[in-house]
């Protein structure tokens, strides 16, 4: 099953990728933006995801108004902000410098995903806790 890799395509052709791979704490979830110049990243664990995840729900629900930040620590440590300029953006930024930008039409097809995408999650770590007991 696994690499498992969804690519995004927004109404405005632009490329979100989303994948999963095994990992010592149990799984990592990758964003990237193939079509961009830099090609950013993101690493997420599980407890990321789920963050992302109401964050993007909360997003939708405040846009055009704004909402507090976000902040997780760990390994992934990621800060989560609502940008509501002329486009609403989730801006994130991991402590190791890398910072990725989600306009807004990726938010629900991405929403969809990351909730297939954490079960997977789940069950990688399930299946690792369980080959060390």
């Amino acid at each position: 099953m696994f690499p498992r890799i969804r690519e995004i395509t927004n109404s405005l052709g632009e490329r979100l990728r989303v994948s999963i791979e095994e990992h010592p704490s149990g799984a990592l979830i990758v964003l990237e933006r193939p079509d961009k110049a830099d090609r950013p990243r993101l690493l997420l664990d599980g407890y990321g995801v789920d963050i992302l995840s109401g964050f993007i729900m909360s997003a939708r629900l405040a846009v055009p108004h704004g909402m507090p930040d976000e902040q997780i620590d760990g390994l992934f440590a990621t800060q989560f902000e609502l940008h509501t300029g002329s486009a609403a953006t989730i801006m994130m930024r991991q402590n190791d410098g890398a910072r990725f930008e989600l306009a807004a039409p990726f938010w629900d097809r991405l929403y969809a995903e990351l909730c297939l995408i954490a079960a997977h999650a789940r069950a990688i770590t399930h299946r690792g806790d369980a080959r060390v007991h």
